[in-house]
């Protein structure tokens, strides 16, 4: 039996033999365990009427469509992608990724990603599927990758009330070998600074907009955002956005391995990003460095306006 006892799936497996669970799990091919779901869904697909149909289409928080504007929308991340540097590359992802992409590098459970019945799982989290590409870049002899894509994420897990499943994020994931003396940290936070300010100034004209920055345990990274990334990011003095320090953070440390960044409209998170292992793992080279970053465009259409 599974450790997470009491879960409704226990009531479905005590139904089935004592060995389904591992011919399950563990013993079928995953071509064999393909065609068997396929086959499951294919007779529940049969069974669907046309009045089924509408219901679900009501009902089902994954398909409704968004809120949002397409056309408002679609020039704003024109705009961001206008602003973008060259030396990102633009990415237009797949609507999927490999199966356990999220719980292998951001430990997200399962129950929060849409699997699929093709060892794959719909796209919940853009720089988890980023941070693979950089890996296969850096694997194949890039030295350094910064990597954009526009993509929107569906989640499983319930939010509030009201609060759409899927929606659009920016993102950006970055990654170099280790130079030591938080050298490499450093370029990688003023690549992601500079634009995440360059999209505030620039859409956020009227608004308040602030990007928090944070520091976990690396004096070499807090005496290079003094020497290099501040300069390097800050505009003319009091211009928008501030740049604020929050070395005190507790939230997602040990998500994020040597720093974070938060970017804020007015009490308004609209995103967020930091350094992660993720690249240092599928490369199983602890010198790698990767920094995440991402913005909620439908949260910066809601105040660009």
């Amino acid at each position: 039996m599974s450790n997470a006892e009491g879960r409704p799936s226990d009531r479905i497996w005590s139904r089935l033999p004592t060995s389904s669970r591992d011919l399950l799990c563990r013993e079928l091919s995953p071509t064999d365990l393909q065609s068997l779901l396929l086959d499951v869904a294919r007779e529940r697909a049969e069974a669907v009427t046309p009045a089924r149909l509408a219901q679900r289409w009501q009902a089902n928080r994954f398909v409704r469509p968004a809120g949002t504007d397409p056309r408002r929308l679609t020039a704003l991340e024109a705009r961001l992608w206008q602003l973008l540097p060259d030396e990102f590359d633009g990415l237009e992802l797949s609507p999927v990724a490999p199966l356990g992409t999220c719980m292998a590098l951001g430990a997200a459970h399962q129950n929060r990603v849409v699997s699929t019945m093709r060892s794959s799982e719909v796209v919940s989290d853009a720089t988890n599927v980023l941070a693979l590409e950089a890996a296969a870049r850096r694997r194949a002899g890039a030295p350094v990758v910064h990597l954009a894509a526009c993509h929107r994420q569906l989640r499983a897990q319930q939010f509030d009330a009201g609060a759409p499943s899927h929606f659009k994020l920016f993102t950006l994931v970055s990654s170099a070998r280790d130079r030591g003396a938080a050298q490499t940290e450093a370029d990688l936070l003023i690549a992601h600074m500079r634009y995440w300010r360059d999209v505030l100034v620039t859409v956020l004209t009227d608004a308040a907009s602030q990007i928090t920055y944070s520091v976990f345990d690396n004096p070499a990274l807090t005496e290079r955002l003094a020497d290099s990334v501040l300069p390097g990011v800050t505009g003319e003095p009091g211009s928008a956005p501030a740049l604020v320090a929050d070395h005190a953070r507790t939230r997602a440390r040990g998500y994020y391995t040597e720093g974070a960044l938060l970017i804020t409209a007015g009490t308004a998170e609209l995103g967020d990003g930091g350094f992660t292992d993720w690249t240092a793992q599928l490369l199983a080279d602890r010198k790698e460095r990767c920094l995440i970053s991402c913005l909620s465009t439908e949260g910066l259409l809601a105040f660009s306006e």
